[in-house]
């Protein structure tokens, strides 16, 4: 892991650089977001962070981009619903135009001179959390992908629908009273139970790491919700404890899972 010493508050205050990947003349629906690349040599772990369903993507890069860029890593915060004329997913569902957004995310990071491609995780909220655990769920979409995603994690995921193990390691982070993506199916399939109570076969995929912060509602790290908000009939609320166990168990699992470049 050798390497010329970061200044992380260099890379935390580096402007955002935004980006075009898959024009439209490649796919019906380009895709933009912004990078952020650490002020180090040579190429780097990568991480895709994925909006949830309010979108709220330069808000999400703001949050976390920064954070992340001081502790070595690229970042590329996409951007699922403008260019398909989304306002909002929050009622209907994931738009099953956006399933294989983590995957085009990720062809073009690991195409970039400044990414290290064996080492690049995604890291989900919401409904973008949902995304990035069915980007690594043993399946149709993870199996027929290039290139491979190398860990995951989801902040608050919806923990229902999924039917498979996770291909990598996985960390998932949810509030015990969040009443919008309960804890508790987050365990179910955390101990290998799916919706219906049934086991996983034991010793097939990778475990799944969950951790539960007490006393935390959805959305947690939005120091936006310090005054708390009703949404869709769902409590909202900034949780700074909650949010200070999450940066440092975020921390650890990256460096553990993908490793960093950081001194």
């Amino acid at each position: 892991m050798a390497s010329a010493p970061i200044d992380p508050a260099a890379a935390a205050d580096a402007p955002p650089i935004p980006v075009e990947f898959e024009s439209p003349v490649a796919s019906p629906q380009a895709l933009h977001g912004l990078l952020r690349i650490p002020a180090n040599s040579g190429p780097s772990p990568a991480v895709v962070l994925l909006h949830g369903c309010g979108g709220g993507w330069r808000q999400l890069d703001a949050r976390w981009g920064p954070r992340l860029a001081a502790w070595g890593y690229v970042t590329l915060t996409i951007d699922r619903f403008e260019t398909r004329g989304i306002g909002s997913a929050c009622t209907g569902g994931m738009p099953p135009a956006t399933v294989y957004d983590a995957y085009r995310a990720l062809t073009f990071l690991v195409q970039h001179p400044s990414v290290d491609p064996e080492r690049v995780a995604v890291i989900g909220f919401s409904q973008g959390a949902w995304l990035a655990l069915l980007s690594v769920e043993r399946g149709g979409i993870e199996r027929n992908a290039t290139e491979k995603f190398r860990a995951a994690v989801g902040f608050y995921p919806p923990c229902l629908g999924f039917k498979d193990d996770m291909t990598v390691p996985t960390l998932i982070m949810v509030g015990e009273l969040d009443d919008w993506t309960p804890a508790k199916e987050c365990r179910n399939l955390a101990e290998g139970r799916d919706d219906w109570g049934i086991s996983r076969e034991k010793g097939k995929g990778v475990p799944i790491e969950l951790i539960v912060h007490p006393d935390a509602y959805h959305d947690f790290d939005i120091p936006a919700f310090a005054t708390p908000r009703n949404l869709l009939g769902h409590h909202l609320e900034f949780n700074q404890e909650a949010l200070d166990r999450s940066i440092d168990a975020l921390r650890k699992f990256l460096y553990a899972t993908i490793g960093s470049k950081e001194k």
